[in-house]
């Protein structure tokens, strides 16, 4: 079975609050293969099965700059256990290797599996986060209106600015971009899951 395993560590950990619950929360209604679970000390780890999911998380953890996000693409043994933390297989393996990477790569994120579009994906997801990166507060405003699916003359509305203004923030927050940079990492991910479940 191929699925994505995140293995997630907390940045600078020890000088700083304990963020793990706040996000375990926050993450809270995505539905997950096997749902995220702290595994030891500042780390928590889950299974993924699906392409619109793995990016999703993978957005919310680039967003919170404050994580060492590894994730690994293979296959699992099986049965599963009811537990994300007591699997075991070539994605954990993945995983474990890309976590370790993420501490010193580009955006603390890396990418590892048998396939080699992997690295097309790992290469798409430090683009996107690019333009993530970029965004300022008033640009998420306006970026989770949309996501809600607001038009910008309803989003200026909500916010009390003209439109012109919320086109401005948009357009400086780099939203058309984010969304074809996650189509195109959705696109990925989805071939290199089925692309695994095919072997």
């Amino acid at each position: 079975m191929s699925v994505a395993v995140l293995t997630v560590d907390q940045r600078s950990s020890r000088s700083g609050p304990d963020l793990v619950p706040g996000t375990l929360a926050a993450l809270g209604d995505v539905a997950l293969l096997r749902g995220f679970e702290r595994t030891a000390g500042d780390e928590f780890q889950g299974l993924v099965d699906d392409a619109g999911t793995l990016v999703r998380v993978v957005e919310h953890l680039l967003r919170e700059d404050a994580w060492n996000i590894g994730v690994g693409i293979g296959e699992v043994e099986e049965p599963l256990p009811d537990h994300a933390r007591a699997g075991r297989g070539p994605a954990y393996l993945h995983a474990r290797s890309a976590v370790t990477a993420a501490k010193t790569s580009p955006w603390h994120l890396r990418v590892v599996g048998d396939p080699p579009t992997a690295r097309s994906l790992e290469t798409t997801l430090w683009l996107w986060a690019v333009v993530l990166g970029r965004r300022t507060a008033r640009g998420w405003e306006v970026a989770d209106l949309v996501e809600q699916g607001l038009s910008y003359e309803q989003c200026a509305k909500r916010l009390g600015i003209s439109q012109s203004a919320v086109s401005q923030r948009a357009q400086a927050a780099g939203l058309v971009e984010g969304r074809r940079a996650r189509e195109l990492a959705t696109e990925l991910a989805t071939g290199l899951l089925s692309e695994g479940s095919a072997t």
